[in-house]
């Protein structure tokens, strides 16, 4: 995969092109992400290594998609890539490395947020959202794993990363394919019917629930029982005591953004002028 170089200090690294691998930080059947340093500048970035024979067609226009949209913007609210190479038969990305990690990581060290921070972070995630509507870009895994922070603890930045699931949907198209991770599906999704952009606005209500509450707002042994309590659900499961303490445009917020009908359910423009969030 990758040829080996001693680190002097009794350790041995592996080097990928131009780069020192430090520490993997996750993989996949497909793909393994590394935190990397450029050899000469020391640089710290992310690589996020690709095997190519076992791209699927489905997945490799993803990953054409990813390769055209992230090297078409620079956004503080958007992952940045570097540059991309192949090695071997690997197809390499270079990303900016974000020292906050992830959401997730976040809510687990921190739990719960206040609803100031929540609002900051969904703000961030709009003004990301904006970026990729623009681009006719539907993310479809939309989680607190796939969201980075970058900046100080105090003043954290919102980035939205990993669009290896993502793809171009004009505004009067639908898609078909079963992707994303099952907490922060879509009901369209996991119904197996034809969707739209809207199935991230329903991972991102997922995403503001989990922010102030601190767990998934629906959960499920399978696909099924999932569906089954979120159809059954009459309301928001908000904890008994952080509900009384959530401004009502705040639940307005995250119920309209958790509708179980498309239809229903907030625009990405609307999300974006919610009262909630111009304050």
């Amino acid at each position: 995969m990758a040829d080996r170089k001693g680190s002097g200090m009794g350790k041995d690294f592996e080097i990928l092109g131009d780069y020192i691998l430090r520490a993997k930080l996750r993989e996949s059947w497909v793909s393994t992400v590394w935190k990397a340093n450029h050899r000469s500048t020391g640089e710290a970035v992310v690589l996020k290594q690709i095997a190519a024979p076992k791209l699927t067609s489905h997945l490799r226009n993803c990953l054409d998609c990813e390769l055209a949209f992230l090297s078409s913007v620079n956004h503080p609210n958007i992952i940045r890539l570097l540059h991309f190479f192949k090695y071997q038969d690997y197809v390499i990305l270079v990303m900016e490395f974000c020292e906050g990690g992830n959401l997730a990581s976040f809510i687990r060290l921190h739990g719960r947020v206040q609803e100031c921070l929540a609002k900051r972070f969904m703000q961030q995630l709009g003004t990301g959202l904006q970026v990729l509507k623009q681009n006719h870009i539907v993310h479809r895994d939309l989680k607190p794993e796939n969201i980075l922070l970058s900046g100080s603890e105090y003043d954290p930045v919102l980035k939205i990363a990993d669009f290896g699931l993502s793809r171009i949907l004009l505004p009067d198209d639908s898609a078909q394919t079963v992707c994303g991770s099952v907490f922060y599906m879509a009901p369209e999704i996991l119904q197996f019917q034809r969707y739209n952009y809207k199935v991230d606005m329903w991972s991102v209500g997922a995403i503001l629930f989990e922010l102030l509450n601190g767990y998934p707002p629906f959960h499920g042994r399978s696909r099924v029982q999932l569906l089954q309590n979120i159809k059954k659900s009459t309301s928001l499961p908000f904890a008994p005591l952080i509900l009384p303490q959530l401004h009502p445009d705040c639940v307005d917020l995250c119920s309209r953004l958790l509708s179980i009908s498309p239809d229903g359910r907030l625009s990405i423009e609307e999300f974006y002028h919610h009262n909630f969030l111009k304050h």
